[in-house]
Order: structure tokens, then sequence, then C-alpha cells
């Protein structure tokens, strides 16, 4: 703690560079037009520095083809507009002043590239890291390591966020987030949004957005914060499009290829994504277990592990939209999607069961396979109106979500003597169906008034139906005995209602934002069991609860240079529907996981305080309080071990993080996160105390080289020191990453060696 408090000390003193220029926090405003004058929907728009072309900000323009920029300090500005297909457009020089009042920049007209146009120079290029007062933006494409990429890989080297080997994101040190794809929650367990992630190519993305405490207009689910992936959708006039085909060779291969097409026409925008993947893999999986004796703690038997897993999982996914534009202020739009999955696991387990002295008892030989195939379908209709010119629109959202899956599985379990003579044998299969359907509606409305007050609110409705069902038999002379230990259905009902307000109001140089989101869950859980087991029978659980979570967000622009920001937020994590499951699913004959009906919400009250210095160098601490935090935990019952999620009591996290945009060269870029934090955990467990904490060290870096003639190269990798998660003790891990660029067929095609 003493070490804690030493680093958060020394980082405050960031806070007293250059406090003495003052400025009045001046608003830019423009517009951007076609050829016919009509307003340019999502042109690039970015502010840079008149003395070296630095983007200082990015943002887009509306269906309209309005933009704005706030909090202008003093200096020299130009604005640049740019799209795919068409010339980039530069405003004049822009000189602001203490006695500027406001900026109104001309229409700017984006022309379309000319076949006879030799060459166009773009000076400026969108930063792959932007830092905005709410949320960190990661812009996909700015990077040539991403070409030919997966999402999973764009996230894995994000700043502040950490893939596991099982595939678990954490954000700053904390599992918990909520991954979201064009604002809405993907509904999917952690080992199937996993498994999307990795087959969507990360050419189907724009950015990401990474909000460590978000606004109430977003859902309060996620303790440790949101991750919104932006999809591509272009709406530039025609046909335009791009492909990528990759192949990733390692042990074994893993070919893939992504299409995005776009064409526009009149009143109708029509787009399609679409990508597939074909992962092969393996994994070596060593467990070792003592255990003791509850009363004197000595050893009373060692097990011992070792597995080899071969995997492969092929995954097809595909979008396809259209947006009509009613009239000007007016679009509706329908967007249909879904992915198909086939995975295909081979495992052979060898355990030994020793004694104290370590002599063996007995081994055990388990050959397995387990073949999984799950499907998607969903349909969103969408609406949205702008009012005016300023930011007064209606939107509203109705998603329809089905998602199928179905396991089957057969376990071999042969117990052999110490001198490898055979004992006894089972066969064990097993057949599991699931299905999941989510139905959502939601409308959200913002105005703003002339004294710069901003006002949205908003409405959602989401229900979940789940049916999942387990069907275990042993095969005693090729016959399929049910094996009523493990056979169960689970029935699973969710609804969620929510109504949020936020208000933000500019004053100069002080800008605050306060909400509320008030949520109300239901959910019912149906455990059916079996006819056969008095354990199993029919049960059933049932809650229904009303919270509140507040937001407040304040900004205060010092000076040019320095930007001082301070926010807090309340989150909750629901137990998933699995983790509510109460029967057990089969991995091995040692080892089980289970849900559990009693896990209860998770809530999480969290602040920070910011400083950005110059728009390239970014502090951050934080700290989050955590009531009846749930992890994964480990419970036994004679040699077999149950997984299952369990409330454990209290966490404590605080921490401070660094990150910076460094210009080296103009050639060369250098974005470097730093993020120190200090876990602490305290609650009762399986009879026993928890006390338990533990610092961890995050580095991410990330070099990219921009050379001549289309070379272009990057070289990233990040490191996460020792760190406990619950019962868990994370042992260092890390990964670096290098990639060669270089555009082909002008400009228009890339070709990249990772």
């Amino acid at each position: 703690m003493n070490k804690l408090l030493i680093i958060l000390t020394a980082l405050l003193s960031i806070y007293s560079i250059g406090i003495c220029q003052i400025s009045h926090g001046i608003m830019l405003t423009g517009s951007i037009t076609d050829e016919s004058q009509k307003g340019f929907e999502d042109a690039d728009v970015s502010l840079l520095s008149a003395t070296d072309s630095a983007v200082l900000r990015s943002t887009k323009s509306t269906s309209e083809g309005f933009f704005s920029f706030r909090q202008l300090g003093n200096g020299k500005y130009l604005v640049v507009a740019s799209a795919t297909g068409h010339r980039p457009v530069y405003s004049g020089l822009l000189h602001v002043t203490d006695t500027t009042n406001s900026i109104l920049i001309p229409a700017m007209m984006l022309l379309q590239e000319t076949k006879d146009l030799k060459a166009v120079t773009v000076i400026a290029s969108k930063p792959y890291i932007e830092q905005k007062p709410d949320r960190l933006v990661v812009n996909v494409d700015a990077s040539p390591t991403n070409t030919g990429a997966s999402v999973m890989d764009v996230l894995e080297k994000s700043p502040g966020v950490t893939v596991d080997k099982d595939d678990n994101i954490s954000l700053k040190g904390k599992q918990g987030v909520t991954i979201m794809i064009d604002n809405k929650p993907t509904y999917m367990s952690s080992s199937q949004l996993a498994s999307y992630l990795k087959s969507l190519p990360a050419s189907a993305i724009d950015q990401l957005e990474i909000m460590t405490n978000p606004s109430s207009k977003y859902d309060a689910a996620g303790n440790s914060g949101i991750i919104n992936i932006k999809t591509k959708k272009t709406k530039n006039k025609g046909f335009n499009g791009s492909s990528t085909l990759t192949h990733t060779q390692g042990i074994y291969p893993k070919p893939g290829a992504s299409v995005n097409l776009n064409y526009r026409t009149g009143k109708f925008n029509f787009f399609f994504n679409g990508g597939y993947t074909h992962w092969e893999g393996f994994q070596d999986l060593d467990i070792n277990r003592n255990y003791l004796d509850s009363t004197s703690k000595h050893i009373t038997s060692i097990f011992t592990q070792h597995t080899q897993i071969k995997f492969t999982n092929p995954e097809l996914n595909a979008k396809i939209g259209v947006d009509y534009y009613l009239t000007n202020r007016t679009t509706l739009g329908m967007v249909l999607s879904g992915f198909n999955s086939k995975e295909n696991n081979n495992s052979s387990s060898t355990i030994y069961l020793k004694d104290p002295n370590n002599a063996i008892d007995s081994i055990v030989y388990s050959p397995s396979t387990n073949k999984t195939s799950w499907k998607n379908g969903s349909v969103n209709f969408n609406f949205r109106h702008q009012f005016d010119s300023v930011g007064t629109e209606l939107t509203a959202d109705a998603d329809l979500i089905r998602y199928t899956s179905l396991s089957n599985q057969y376990f071999d379990n042969i117990t052999y003597d110490p001198s490898w003579q055979e004992k006894n044998a089972t066969i064990l299969t097993g057949n599991l169906p699931s299905s999941i359907g989510i139905y959502s509606l939601k409308s959200d409305f913002s105005h703003v008034f002339k004294n710069q007050l901003k006002i949205e609110a908003g409405l959602k409705s989401s229900y979940v139906a789940t049916d999942n069902t387990a069907n275990y038999f042993n095969l005693i002379n090729n016959i399929p005995i049910p094996d009523t230990t493990k056979t169960n259905r689970f029935l699973y009902f969710e609804n969620i209602n929510a109504a949020y307000l936020t208000l933000n109001r500019q004053f100069k140089k002080l800008s605050i934002q306060a909400g509320l989101r008030v949520e109300n869950t239901n959910y019912h859980g149906h455990q059916l069991g079996n006819q056969y087991t008095v354990e199993l029978n029919d049960s059933s659980f049932q809650k229904s609860y009303v919270n509140a979570f507040p937001t407040v967000y304040v900004s205060y622009q010092i000076n040019a240079k320095n930007q001082l920001s301070i926010n807090y937020g309340r989150r909750i994590d629901r137990p998933a529907y699995q983790d509510l499951n109460p029967f057990l699913f089969f991995l091995d004959e040692y080892t089980y996981q289970a849900g559990n009906p009693y896990l209860q919400p998770q809530f999480s009250d969290n602040i920070e305080l910011s400083h950005t210095y110059n728009g390239w160098l970014t502090t951050t601490m934080n700290y989050s309080h955590t009531n009846n935090f749930f992890a994964e935990t480990f419970q036994q019952e004679g040699h077999a071990t149950i997984v299952r999620n369990g409330n454990i009591g209290l966490r404590q996290n605080m921490g401070a993080a660094i990150s910076a945009q460094i210009p080296v060269e103009k050639w060369w870029t250098s974005i470097w996160y730093v993020n120190y934090t200090y876990n602490k955990f305290t609650g009762f467990l399986y009879g026993s105390d928890i006390d338990i904490s533990s610092p961890t060290l995050m580095l991410n870096v990330n070099n990219q080289f921009r050379f001549s003639k289309g070379w272009g190269a990057e070289l990233s990798g990040f490191y996460r020191s020792k760190g406990v998660e619950g019962q868990v003790l994370l042992q260092p891990f890390g990964q670096m990453s290098a990639a060669i660029t270089r555009q082909v067929l002008k400009d228009k095609g890339t070709i990249k060696l990772g």
C-alpha cells in the first residue's frame, strides 16, 4: 500500500504542468457537402495543429453534414475532411485568441476522385488511440498489424485490456467487461463470445470504444466497464468495398477471409459484411492437487493430471442491412446478421492418484470427444429522426435474436493399477441441446438548448428465455442407460426494464454531465430435474429488484494544453443464466462445472480522476468498491473438483495509469500504456475466511512506422505481472507482435507479413 501511495502522489505532480494560459473554451462548427451541395454524412473530420499537422481530435459528420469541436484553447488550427473515394478538403487557417467568441467554417465540399488523378497526398491520418472525456477510442485501421487480424487480436493489444488463456476479457485488471457490438449487448456466454470475436475479422470493424465508467445512456451491466465494437458501414455514393484474405501458420494453420460491400443509390444504402475463419490449435493442461485433512491440514492424497487437447473451429458470419432515407432528417433501417460455428475437441487425459508419500495407487486414462455446433440469427429494425442540426434527435431500435447450440460428448474412462493392468472401464456420453431467445426494445431522445444545455433520455425493455438440457448416458454393452445423477433440464427467464436521464451543460471552461439510470430486474429459474432421483427433482427460484445507477462527469479546461476531469458511476454485474444453472457439466471424471442458483449480483462504485496534457499524455487514477463480488471458485467433493461462480465478499481495486502517444519522428509514433493496480479481496467461502491482496503491473507498447513508397511496419506487445483474481493466482504473461506492410494496386490493397 505504501508503494501505491508513493506512485499516486508522484503522478499528481503532473497536474502542475502549464496552468498559466487561460482560454474561454471556443466552439468551432462547420458542415460538409457533396458535389450537389447536399449534406455529406459520416465524413471523417479531424482538427489539426497548424504548426505540425498533428491530429488533435476527430469526429464524423451528421446525416446533414454538420460537425463541431468544443473547448478550443488559444492557438492556430486547420480542419480536414475526408471520405473513401473523395479528395480530402482543408479549411483555411483558424486563429483562436482570448477575444474569439466562436468560429463558423464555410461549407467544405468533398469532390470525388477522378480517373486521371495521379496522386493524392493526405497529410493527416487518424491516430491509433484517441482519448476522449468519457472513453478511449481505438481506430482499428490505423494499425498495420490489424490487417488480417481478428477482433480478439485487436482487443488483446488495446490499452488496459487483457485476455487470459480461457479468453476471459479484463479491463484495467478487472473482469466483468460488457462487450457490445454497435451499441447492442451480445447476449453470449464468455466461450461463445470468444469464439465469435476470433472469427470476426478486424477489417469488418471501424473502432473500439473502451469505457471504464460509461454514462447512464448505457446498460448498467459490467462492473469494469464497456467495450463497444463499432462495425463498418460506408455511406459513400455508388458501389465500394474491400476484401481480405489471411493465412496464419503456427503448429496448425488458421486461414480466413472477409468482405465488406456497400452500395448507395438514391434514398437507399445497402451494406454487407461477411467473414470466414478456420481455427486449429492445441492446449496442454497440467493439474496438480494436494488433498488435505480438514483438521490437521496434512496431505492425505495427491492427484496429478496431464491432458492434451486438439481442437478445430470453423466459423462463418455475415451481416446484411439497408438504410432508407425517408427524408433528409429521417432514416429507417433493417439489419440481418448471424453466424454458424462448429467446434470439435479431442482430448486425452492421464491421471495418477497417489498416497501422501507420492506412491501411485491407481491410474485413469480418459480419452474424450466433444463436438459442438451453434447458430445465431438476429434482426434489427431501427429508426432515426433529426429535428435540427444541433443535436435534437429521436432514435428507436427493436431486436430479435435467437441462439441454438448442440453439444455431443463422449468420455471413455479406463482405470489401471500401478502396473498398468486394467481394473475396469466406463463409457459416458452426453447430449446437450440449448436455445436462447432474446427480445429488446429501446428508444432514445436528445435535445440541445441555446444555452448549451443538452438533455438525453431513454427507455429500454429486454426479455431473455433460455432452455438447457443435459442428457447423460452410461454406455453398457453398447446400450445407453440414462445417468440419473447428471441428467437434467433448466429453464431461465429474465426481464430487465430501464429508464435514464442525463443532463450536460457547458460553462466555458467547465463541462458538467449528470445522469441517473433506473433498472428493474426480474428473473425466474426452473430446474425440471428428472424422475429418477430425489436430489434432482423439480425446483425453481425467482427474484425481482430495482436499482438506481447515478453517474457524474466533470471536466475543466485549464488552458490550451491541460484538461482535468473526474467522474463517478455505479455499475452492476448480474449472474449469467449459465452461472445460475444448478446441474453439473461433465468435463472429466474428476472435474465438473456447475451453476449456482444462489449467486447474487455484484455492485461496484467507481471513481476516476484524469489529466490530459496537450492531447498526447493522459494520466488516470481510479478506485472501485465492489460488494457481493463473485468469481470462479473451486470446491472439493472427494477427489472431484467442482468449478462454479460464487460470491466471495468485498473487492477493492485502486490504481493509476499513464497513456502517451509520442511522435518520435514523422515516420515513427510510439504509443505507451502503463497501468498499476492493487486488488484486495475479503470475505468468506466454503467455511474459510478470505483476506488476499496483490498488486499488478500492466504494460502495453505499440510502435508504428510509416515509410515512403507505401511501406509500413509495427512492433507491439504487452506484459502483465503476477496478480490475484479471487481464488486464482495468475502468473506473469505477455506477448510480442511484429508486422511489415506494403501498399499495392495504387494504394487500394495491402499485403502484410506478421
